[in-house]
């Protein structure tokens, strides 16, 4: 089986001797290249000749943001019968794609799994959704969480290590200093029914949980699967009572968001979020840049994984 490992040096869960480990095992068993990434783009780009060279499988070492730059790569045209599938070795520091997968978080343990899975032929075709012409995974989102995610990125530039402390200081330093919390500005649209809002932002889920607060799951859309259309959850009010209990509600065991002040919607094919002025997006945790209209699609079976 062609094989090709894209390997981000940056992936924070992996040392040195853990990469040389994981590399040696999948060699065993594969015909394996392995490429190391060099910039912003570059997985997707590996990812893109993969398909084009006809390989069976693209292995990802890395986080979430490397797993959703390769599968933009892979669908750069399109699902198709030539896409290579897709294995995920986890290295990142919140990997919700692989733990939603099933995956440990251990990448040597992972790459046990992986083997396991290779040598019985044991994948999956996943739904995944697309924002516009970029693919995610497992969430997207355009307003506040996207704002806080490119606060986060801001200040891992500046050498941060991206912790869920990290991200909670940030959603807290963005939610009070930062955002218009008077004047929502989001209006959900979707073919064959009235339009939504307005809204101050807009959740969106292709499974659950959303992401992970270190261990514990953050489930604003829990209904929401790799088998179903997408899940949206967008709040009319963004006061600090009512957020705190959306919030609450989100981090309970057994997840339930609900309140009038909220728009939650499940399973849904297409719809697209139109704004009075440009917002931050957010696709699988990275940001992407500031958008005044963007469609969201769900796309079933659009890719084979190795589980």
């Amino acid at each position: 089986m062609r094989a090709l490992l894209v390997s981000n040096p940056k992936a924070t869960a992996v040392s040195p001797g853990a990469r040389d480990i994981i590399t040696r095992a999948l060699g065993s068993d594969l015909k394996l290249d392995v490429t190391t990434t060099q910039r912003r783009g570059h997985a997707a780009d590996l990812a893109r000749q993969a398909r084009t060279d006809g390989l069976d499988v693209v292995l990802v070492l890395g986080g979430d943001g490397t797993v959703n730059e390769v599968v933009n790569g892979l669908l750069a045209v399109g699902p198709g019968p030539d896409v290579p599938a897709l294995a995920v070795v986890p290295g990142g520091c919140t990997n919700v794609f692989a733990r939603n997968i099933g995956l440990p978080t251990s990448p040597v343990e992972a790459t046990s799994e992986l083997l396991d899975a290779l040598r019985a032929g044991r994948r999956r075709r996943l739904g995944l959704g697309q924002v516009d012409e970029r693919w995610f995974t497992f969430c997207a989102g355009i307003g506040f969480d996207a704002e806080v995610v490119q606060t986060v990125e801001r200040k891992r530039r500046h050498g941060r290590r991206a912790t869920p402390a990290l991200y909670l200081r940030s959603a807290v330093e963005q939610f009070v200093l930062a955002t218009d919390r008077r004047r929502p500005t989001l209006t959900l649209e979707r073919p064959g029914a009235e339009p939504v809002g307005p809204v101050f932002l807009a959740i969106v889920s292709n499974t659950a949980p959303w992401s992970y607060l270190g261990s514990r799951p953050v489930n604003p859309n829990p209904a929401a699967s790799f088998d179903t259309g997408l899940d949206v959850l967008a709040p009319r009010r963004l006061g600090v009572f009512s957020t705190l209990r959306t919030v609450r509600q989100m981090l309970a065991r057994r997840a339930t968001p609900t309140g009038r002040h909220l728009v939650a919607l499940h399973d849904v094919g297409q719809f697209t979020l139109v704004g009075d002025r440009p917002l931050a997006v957010q696709v699988d945790g990275d940001y992407v840049g500031e958008r005044q209209r963007a469609t969201f699609r769900a796309v079933p079976n659009a890719l084979d994984v190795i589980v």
